[in-house]
């Protein structure tokens, strides 16, 4: 008996030992990271989306002014606003609308007696949220039920440098289904992409404006496709092309 007993105990020593290395065994395994290769990190979601300027040799328009509307949901005396906040001015022979502006941040308001206002000249569309938050508290402290409400970004602007000149006459020719170019009425040439629906000025420094934008990946979007369009339509430098024009001179001389 006493050798059975022996025999039934070792066995619980065994099975509790396995046990107990088992459970370990379990826990580093779901502890442990999973390991990537350089290639699946690659292929992840993070690298699907490019980053601004990764197509466009680091070059990224910078946001300058963000247009937006908010609803008050509240009729608004437009001279009781004028006579008690700071900062506005309203004159309905030329505007139907108190035009009031605040210093942080830089931004200026219209606002109309239907209760729609409309926030202009922010870097950044929390910015122009902030700001119209802001100008709706002012309303609020002149006494009127204002709300915050359809808070909606209309127009983004946007500018950059491709830091070489364009052949705006070339390009205007070569897509002029898309192109308006005047230089007598307008030194730019008016740009209209279809998709995204942005509007691009491009003047012959390289300099460029996109307007007419709903978000700011538009502005990034409608860079990336024009980017490589301005690449193709670079002006040459006076001295190469002096050069490259030389030999066929000396060739052609009697």
């Amino acid at each position: 008996r006493g050798a059975t007993q022996r025999e039934r105990e070792r066995e619980r020593r065994r099975e509790r030992m396995s046990s107990e290395a088992g459970g370990q065994e379990v826990a580093v395994v779901e502890d442990a990271p999973v390991a990537t290769t350089g290639n699946e990190s690659e292929a992840g979601p993070s690298s699907a989306v490019s980053q601004p300027g990764a197509r466009t040799n680091g070059i990224v328009p910078i946001i300058q002014n963000v247009v937006a509307t908010v609803q008050m949901n509240c009729k608004l005396d437009l001279r009781s606003i004028v006579r008690q906040a700071r900062n506005a001015e309203y004159n309905p022979r030329r505007f139907a609308a108190v035009i009031m502006r605040i210093r942080e941040p830089k931004t200026t308001a219209l606002m109309f007696a239907s209760g729609k206002m409309v926030c202009t000249g922010a870097k950044s569309e929390a910015m122009s949220q902030l700001a119209a938050k802001k100008y709706v508290r002012v309303v609020q402290k002149c006494g009127m039920p204002a709300e915050f409400k359809d808070f909606k970004v209309q127009n983004m602007v946007g500018s950059c440098d491709v830091q070489f000149p364009i052949r705006l006459e070339v390009l205007a020719h070569s897509h002029s289904m898309f192109c308006s170019y005047e230089p007598e009425i307008f030194p730019g040439l008016i740009y209209k992409m279809k998709s995204p629906k942005v509007v691009l000025l491009i003047f012959v420094s390289g300099k460029i404006v996109l307007t007419g934008a709903k978000s700011r990946e538009d502005i990034y979007s409608a860079f990336e496709n024009i980017y490589p369009v301005l690449q193709e339509f670079k002006k040459s430098d006076a001295a190469s092309i002096a050069a490259a024009a030389a030999p066929t001179e000396q060739i052609e001389a009697p």
